[in-house]
């Protein structure tokens, strides 16, 4: 498939730790497959803040859901929770903690990113995505 064809993958993954690592190694396999290997490493790390904060943060299920058009990666984390994310902690304000990085990394990564509440299979929620430039 030719790299400006566009193409989308969902991930359904449950409430679990685990979860993170599948959706990554998930992630770089799609991106591989696609001959987009030069995104690999910052869409995994974009994909593990995301994934990880839908289940940290939440208690039900949760899904990754990637795709391409235009030229433009997105990675989206949605959850079955509507509350809005926490907004990213001014990088001066991060402790020396895990908690509080992600969203901030996801904002200096990313070219673009944002949040929406989303339903999905009948569950309310949101969708916290974001996108990466081929260039």
């Amino acid at each position: 498939m030719p790299e400006n064809e566009p193409w989308e993958y969902c991930l359904s993954i449950p409430n679990d730790l685990r979860a993170v690592t599948v959706s990554r190694r998930t992630l770089r396999l799609i991106l591989t497959m696609h001959g987009l290997i030069r995104l690999v490493d910052v869409a995994e790390l974009l994909a593990t803040e995301l994934v990880s904060n839908a289940v940290r943060h939440t208690k039900g299920p949760a899904a990754l859901r990637v795709r391409w058009s235009a030229g433009v990666l997105r990675i989206g984390a949605w959850d079955a929770d509507p509350a809005p994310p926490e907004p990213p902690v001014p990088s001066g304000q991060v402790a020396d903690g895990e908690d509080g990085r992600g969203l901030v990394l996801v904002r200096a990564c990313a070219d673009l990113w944002g949040w929406q509440p989303l339903a999905r299979n009948g569950n309310r929620g949101k969708v916290v995505w974001c996108e990466l430039g081929a260039a």
